[in-house]
């Protein structure tokens, strides 16, 4: 049996395969990705210089991307279909998994409750720029009378439980995020660019003008809390195809904002402003479309988080763990029945409390949105917290942790890999090149702690290792990998600290 094979095998016993396309999670993902914060890159480009506000743009890119690749490792050491922030720190760090899921679901929360109240402040602006008539009729002008329209739009949404089906929302919103993106460029090619003496090209504002932009790039690649959606819900999990979901993702992002900062900063210069024009008006309402249908995608994993805060138990780290499954991922005893939520824990949501914790969320957020005038100094300091942990701080931890050679979880899943390669007939399946669920990969990972023990078996295929790179990155070290996930955590710190520090200060300025 084929380590392909073996996955699928695995996949019909367990929680069963997604049937999300790789165009689906691809769009789903990019759109959890850019937001109405595109449009503050021009800005932030005008503090950093354009030298270093590429590199700046690129560098979040990067490591968000390699954030997204440590957690879809992470997934390996999961059941198909039952990937989670809660899963993890189940295994990793039992007592923490309230405190990691709690941050998720308010740090979305927080997200979703600011894109409500960009529509309630945009949408009297737009009306108003299609016809001069509609600022003399009050309901019109009212924030709160737009909230409560749009509401309709978001709760049919919400009650989706599959994140595949939000597909042709996210569709819309790229349409709109791509009229922003022709509008931007479109001033460049036709307006009178800014003088050069309003440019930086290699200078800089100076560092607390820097370290002030800093957040607003990091922070537009936040994507990961739908990451283990994505791979529960995607119908090929193999290395190459989750590889090719985050780097098209991630390239098409840091492409759109280099472009949209670029275009934007030669137009307007340090003095960034917003042109009044119908084309202006058009982009307004292209952002409250854009926002309108990013906030389903807030609600799935805020849903899902505190569905698993509220299932949470402390662990009794004295009783041994019970093994469910023998070391080819079969269960030992015979279960009912495949069970699943959407969010992937083994535990399904029922129906009437899928519903229950969608309309708490839904009509907490809307009464937040109509009472709070701004979440701006909030959001700065739940960004901080949450957007990097989950970006950086626990893609990093996790992986640390679970891939430790000593670790119960990483010694299984090199038994499973070896047992696999054992078993007859599996040299002459190998030929087929579907690599399935750990890809023609896993031996990366049980290479370094299996030792000589499956040479004879790996010497059949000298081609896996004349290749030097892979597309799917399965040529990594081991302990290069899990060096490396420290140091994402570790960095992941660093802009926690340096964005408090900054949100302090600014407070501070502010009073």
């Amino acid at each position: 049996m084929t380590r392909a094979k073996r996955a699928r095998g695995r996949q019909k016993e367990g929680s069963g395969g997604g049937q999300a396309t790789m165009i689906s999670s691809v769009i789903n993902l990019l759109n959890t990705i850019i937001g109405a914060g595109t449009l503050a890159m021009p800005s932030a480009m005008s503090h950093f210089g354009m030298v270093l506000g590429v590199i700046v743009i690129l560098w979040s890119g990067f490591t968000s991307a390699f954030g997204l690749y440590l957690q879809s490792r992470c997934a390996r050491y999961l059941d198909r279909g039952t990937s989670s922030f809660f899963a993890l720190s189940q295994m990793t760090y039992p007592n923490a998994a309230v405190i990691f899921d709690a941050a998720i679901a308010i740090k979305c929360f927080g997200v979703g409750v600011s894109y409500m109240i960009i529509i309630g402040d945009l949408m009297p602006g737009v009306v108003e720029g299609f016809d001069a008539r509609a600022a003399g009729i009050p309901y019109l002008m009212d924030r709160n009378f737009w909230i409560t329209v749009f509401m309709l739009i978001i709760i049919p949404l919400s009650f989706l439980r599959r994140l595949d089906s939000l597909k042709y929302t996210s569709i819309v919103a790229l349409v709109a995020i791509g009229y922003l993106i022709v509008l931007v460029v479109y001033h460049f090619a036709s307006d009178t660019l800014a003088p050069k003496d309003k440019i930086r090209f290699v200078s800089w504002g100076g560092p607390v003008e820097a370290l002030a932009s800093l957040p607003v790039v990091i922070f537009a690649y936040t994507c990961h809390q739908n990451m283990f959606s994505i791979l529960n819900e995607i119908s090929s999990n193999s290395p190459g195809s989750i590889m090719g979901v985050i780097a098209s993702s991630i390239g098409s992002a840091a492409s759109i904002y280099v472009l949209v900062a670029i275009t934007g900063y030669l137009t307007f210069g340090n003095d960034v402003t917003d042109p009044a024009s119908i084309a202006s008006t058009i982009a307004k309402a292209a952002i409250v479309i854009l926002v309108t249908f990013s906030i389903p995608l807030q609600i799935h994993p805020c849903r899902a988080s505190m569905d698993a805060v509220l299932k949470w138990r402390p662990k009794d780290v004295s009783r041994p763990s019970v093994r469910t499954s023998s070391p080819g991922g079969r269960p030992l005893l015979p279960t009912a029945g495949p069970a699943r939520s959407d969010h992937g824990p083994s535990a399904p949501i029922s129906d009437l409390r899928f519903a229950v914790l969608t309309t708490v969320i839904l009509v907490l957020g809307y009464i937040v949105a109509l009472t709070v005038v701004s979440l701006e100094r909030v959001l700065a300091y739940v960004g901080s917290t949450g957007s990097t942990s989950i970006s950086f701080i626990l893609p990093g931890l996790f992986y640390y942790k679970i891939s430790d050679p000593n670790s119960i979880h990483h010694q299984r899943l090199t038994k499973e890999d070896d047992d696999a390669l054992s078993q007859p007939g599996s040299d002459s399946e190998d030929a087929d090149g579907d690599e399935g669920l750990l890809g023609r990969s896993v031996d990366s990972i049980h290479s370094a702690a299996s030792g000589p023990g499956v040479k004879g078996k790996n010497t059949t295929f000298p081609w896996r290792w004349r290749r030097k790179w892979r597309w799917d990155m399965e040529h990594l070290n081991p302990e290069l990998l899990r060096g490396g996930s420290l140091a994402l955590a570790v960095y992941g710190m660093c802009v926690m600290a340096i964005c408090l520090v900054m949100n302090l200060v600014g407070t501070v300025t502010a009073h």
